[in-house]
């Protein structure tokens, strides 16, 4: 099988356990495939927890689940240095936090105190964690998927702009329509009577990681013509200079996309040509994607927010009114 093969039968699997999610599912594979972290925002029991876990348990990885809450320290995260003493002689020895596994599930990312979050997306930046004057490379494989709550807000402590662009993506995740709820309920009914039947337990075939790597190579390939440099790089700039193109557009945007968010536009939409079986980016491709690499790059005015306007909204009319060239 080859790499594009193996990533496809990993999506399969995945999805057979998480019905009527398939844009979250893709979206996990792409972050993955783009070596970027994913922001998943979506009401409780939409599975996004079992998103993960899912990918956890087909993927030979190790997977760390940290609910974040109001009384968590960064050493909770990161490690800490314990003393240890052995024949009559002490040393402080670095203890990993869990943070050093392959996929780390931050859940309610936003229940944390600034300095928890600092911690967690100062490691998946620089992908090392420091501690006592000491530098500790992460995994080669390291992934992080931080949910977030959007109705709750009482005890949260919202991302600051700057530490949200540093997500690769935000995946918004909906309910899922009549025919999905009918075939989770059966799954559930399912699962629950495999648990009680030993005879029905069987062992997982887990996708090497190399499979990942190889993946990755391979997209570094891809090819992006001119133009659809062009068009990525007026995407962005419609965002920073939006009254070039719409008056309108202008009185909505305040802040717009980082340069981080044009390489993370290039690099999602190569993962995402390759995925569909192409060696070159078309526009579409980068359409498909641009919401999820944008919406929480974007800081919108008052105006906007007074007028209901979401980020996808914002988004929408200027892939209108970006031509591409």
């Amino acid at each position: 099988m080859t790499a594009r093969d193996d990533i496809l039968d990993l999506g399969k699997r995945i999805g057979q356990s998480i019905i009527g999610q398939e844009a979250m599912v893709q979206r996990l594979l792409l972050g993955l495939l783009a070596n970027g972290h994913l922001l998943v925002e979506g009401l409780p029991g939409l599975a996004k927890t079992r998103a993960i876990k899912s990918l956890a348990k087909n993927l030979d990885s190790e997977l760390s689940r940290v609910q974040f809450t109001p009384d968590l320290l960064p050493a909770d995260i990161t490690g800490s240095e314990v003393y240890f003493s052995e024949g009559g002689k002490g040393e402080f020895k670095f203890q990993q936090g869990p943070i050093f596994a392959n996929l780390i599930l931050a859940d309610e990312i936003n229940r944390a105190p600034a300095k928890v979050q600092s911690a967690l997306l100062e490691a998946m930046e620089e992908r090392q964690v420091t501690v006592g004057g000491q530098s500790y490379p992460l995994p080669d494989l390291f992934m992080v998927m931080a949910t977030q709550n959007p109705i709750e807000q009482e005890g949260t402590y919202p991302l600051p702009e700057a530490q949200l662009d540093r997500f690769l993506m935000h995946v918004e995740v909906g309910y899922p329509d009549e025919k999905s709820e009918a075939s989770i309920m059966r799954l559930n009914r399912g699962e629950e009577n495999a648990a009680h039947d030993k005879s029905k337990h069987t062992d997982i075939k887990r996708l090497d990681p190399q499979s990942i790597f190889d993946a990755r190579n391979e997209i570094g390939a891809v090819t992006v013509s001119e133009p659809v440099e062009k068009y990525i790089v007026s995407l962005v700039i419609a965002t920073r200079y939006p009254d070039r193109y719409d008056k309108e557009l202008a009185k909505q945007l305040q802040v717009g996309v980082s340069p981080r968010g044009t390489i993370g536009l290039d690099k999602v939409s190569r993962a995402y040509a390759w995925l569909h079986g192409r060696d070159y980016v078309t526009p579409d491709d980068v359409k498909a994607i641009v919401n999820d690499v944008f919406r929480h790059r974007l800081v919108l005015s008052y105006e906007a927010h007074a007028s209901n306007t979401t980020a996808d909204h914002v988004v929408d009319r200027i892939t209108e009114l970006v031509a591409v060239s």
